[in-house]
């Protein structure tokens, strides 16, 4: 079974996709902003992140950089509800494996 965690400052988003991912077989874990989402991902065990990028304390590009310069076996899926090309490129740039807009497709997601 894969182990996702969940990064999102939105519990909405978090409760969602958590259960979403669950009904799917995939065993979930969630942190509620970026440095607890840096703590999680750097303890390792989680075969994908999906890391929102506005959020408190450390935003989506800063875990991101900190995790791939720390432990950069950890694919990560960026979200975001404010998205626009720009901040697409830099986050695959910068180590991404995909970027998805708010709401998220739910098939693409799963498919990525």
């Amino acid at each position: 079974m894969s182990k996702i965690l969940i990064i999102d400052d939105e519990e909405v988003i978090r409760s969602t996709l958590k259960e979403i991912l669950e009904y799917e077989d995939y065993e979930v874990d969630c942190a509620s902003d970026g440095k607890e989402g840096l703590e999680m991902v750097l303890k390792g065990g989680y075969d994908v992140a999906i890391c929102d990028i506005k959020m408190p304390h450390l935003n989506g590009i800063e875990v991101l950089e900190q995790a791939m310069a720390k432990k950069g076996d950890t694919p990560f899926i960026m979200i975001s509800g404010h998205g626009d090309i720009e901040t697409a490129v830099e986050a695959t740039k910068k180590g991404a494996y995909d970027f998805i807009e708010k709401p998220p497709d739910l098939n693409r997601l799963l498919l990525t």
